[in-house]
């Protein structure tokens, strides 16, 4: 199969703690010379998309922001076309803070009409009090940047993620996230196709996780390419009724896709 495009993760999948995975930089190559448009897409919404290309440029990978999708992206998004002008209540990081800036951002959470929750580094039981009063006080909409409730941080640690912080606090006022971003959402599904020059039927999506990665690609008609590099097992992988058409010990390999 001749591809022409290529959505590609990040963490676990391309690098993981600042150290490229193997046969990363020599794949991303080999699609470019392949004539294959490539889109890394990122779960982290912690940083904007030129923060990703710089760690991407740390690790041999030309790529510029304009080639890189990330949950703090699409929230924004998500919240410019439906929440332009309501006041919201944050729980997340600087790098987020930054990204929503425009945006009725309030310290308040009784002032607040939505509720964002992503991952935070900082996060305190008094936070998640706060957030808990937003939902006593009236009834806001509560968005999830993305469902990631581990992130690899190292070659054999985990960290909790946005998932981890997000569940937190729906299990605290008695409600899930409506949307949770982030992939594999449609809202995630759309900011992809609307930037590959490309019908999903022709794109390729590589990834580490079955539930985001995975999934995403196959609810929109993709080939999917699952690496065992990132938080995936095989016990996992025997477990899930998601199931990749392919399977890799790395992004190295990506080879045996493309031919």
């Amino acid at each position: 199969m001749t591809f022409e495009g290529a959505i590609i993760d990040l963490d676990g999948t391309v690098y993981r703690g600042g150290t490229a995975l193997p046969g990363a930089t020599r794949a991303i190559d080999r699609l470019h010379d392949r004539g294959i448009e490539v889109l890394f897409v990122s779960n982290n919404p912690t940083k904007p998309p030129d923060g990703y290309a710089s760690d991407l440029a740390s690790v041999g990978i030309d790529a510029g922001p304009g080639s890189v999708l990330t949950a703090g992206v699409v929230t924004r998004e998500y919240l410019a076309e439906s929440h332009a002008e309501d006041r919201i209540f944050l729980v997340g990081e600087d790098g987020l803070r930054e990204q929503l800036a425009g945006f009725a951002l309030v310290d308040d959470p009784t002032a607040a009409d939505v509720v964002v929750v992503s991952i935070d580094r900082a996060f305190t039981y008094d936070r998640l009090r706060e957030a808990a009063r937003a939902f006593r006080a009236g009834d806001p909409a509560f968005v999830g940047t993305d469902p990631d409730r581990l992130i690899p941080v190292s070659e054999d640690e985990f960290a909790p993620g946005s998932g981890a912080i997000i569940g937190a606090v729906a299990a605290t006022v008695g409600r899930d996230p409506d949307p949770m971003l982030g992939k594999p959402s449609a809202e995630t599904a759309r900011a992809v196709t609307d930037r590959l020059d490309a019908d999903p039927t022709d794109c390729v999506v590589v990834g580490d996780r079955l539930d985001t990665d995975i999934a995403l690609g196959e609810r929109a008609g993709m080939t999917t390419v699952l690496v065992r590099s990132g938080v995936t097992d095989e016990a996992t992988l025997e477990a899930s009724a998601v199931t990749p058409d392919h399977v890799l010990d790395h992004l190295g390999q990506i080879d045996r896709v493309i031919g």
